[in-house]
């Protein structure tokens, strides 16, 4: 609708002020409500995962594994996030064009997958946020210490090999490290990209610091690197 102009014998400009303001806040009004409605708030992924399975929930992080790294053994094209309290593996099929620091926002359903906690969802309700990329840290860790607290989260263990290269193919690589306060599973996935060849030539006794995933398949906690840079040896 077109508004008239201010002429003689017509009402002034100012008359419509008050009409105008109070219109402009309505629409205001009404489009922050329908934002809100469409992007329900986030609940913070520590919380989010103590939810009961198949419940819905919306979390918001950076990507600490970017998607596709664990193709080869969990069998689609998902990807971690992580925020201040906690962090969480989405499953997802479709792989997604982001990497590692983006900020993302998710809403799914939450599962299992051999025990470890899981985020299922659709592309549609995958949004990348705005905003310069922020690597996650990995919080160090004693390799004792990876469990149920710490699934989901990136950490970093060091140890001394205990249990040298087991071929886990297609799915991956496995050995064992030990910083003294208990041993710990070190998954390499095959789609991480790191080399097998190096990862035969550890010896038992060496020592290797490991950032990765801390994951769980079935009883067994786990470290799995996302990509060749993550595994050194000291």
């Amino acid at each position: 609708m077109t508004l008239p102009l201010s002429s003689p014998g017509r009402t002034s400009r100012s008359a419509f002020w008050l009409p105008s303001l109070l219109l402009g806040v309505t629409l205001a009004t009404w489009v922050v409500g329908c934002d809100n409605e469409a992007r329900p708030s986030a609940t913070p992924i520590s919380q989010a995962r103590a939810g009961a399975t198949g419940s819905s929930v919306t979390v918001e992080g950076a990507v600490s594994v970017a998607p596709g790294t664990f193709v080869s053994a969990l069998g689609d094209e998902g990807f971690s996030l992580q925020d201040d309290s906690g962090g969480i593996y989405v499953k997802i099929t479709q792989k997604l064009d982001f990497g590692l620091g983006a900020r993302v926002r998710v809403t799914g359903t939450l599962d299992e997958q051999n025990k470890l906690r899981i985020l299922k969802a659709e592309p549609a309700n995958v949004q990348t946020l705005q905003g310069t990329p922020q690597l996650v840290q990995p919080v160090t860790v004693r390799t004792g210490e990876v469990n149920e607290s710490r699934e989901g989260q990136l950490v970093q263990v060091t140890g001394n090999v205990t249990q040298t290269f087991q071929d886990d193919s297609p799915y991956g690589y496995k050995l064992y490290v030990n910083d003294g306060s208990g041993e710990v599973q070190i998954f390499v996935h095959v789609s991480a990209g790191l080399d097998k060849a190096s990862l035969q030539a550890l010896t038992a006794g060496q020592r290797i610091t490991v950032v990765g995933l801390a994951a769980q398949y079935e009883t067994t906690y786990e470290v799995a690197p996302r990509q060749p840079s993550d595994l050194t040896v000291n």
